[in-house]
């Protein structure tokens, strides 16, 4: 298994979110954009407003909404950094 994608989401006041998933999606000016570990560093403008979905380690999804930042991905990881941001219920999978 690979290793796990580092994710921090931060607002403008505060770190809402910290910890290791398997994927990350987010809603950016140019589509939405899937982040798996490993990923080639990218910096892209986050849609406003916007979704963001962490797949955790754990298992869980979680959702946020979030309006205006921007979503960078390095070596280290994954970082949004949201104007603002509101927990959102997941939407269901399957039929």
């Amino acid at each position: 298994m690979a290793e796990p994608l580092n994710v921090e989401l931060v607002a403008v006041e505060e770190k809402i979110w910290s910890g290791q998933a398997t994927m990350l999606t987010a809603r950016t000016t140019e589509g939405e954009l899937g982040v798996l570990p490993g990923h080639a560093p990218l910096l892209g403008q986050l849609a406003d407003p916007g979704t963001v979905r962490v797949k955790t380690v754990e298992g869980p999804e979680m959702v946020w909404r979030v309006n205006g930042g921007f979503l960078s991905v390095t070596g280290d990881g994954a970082t949004v950094l949201a104007e603002s941001c509101e927990p959102a219920e997941a939407a269901p999978t399957g039929h």
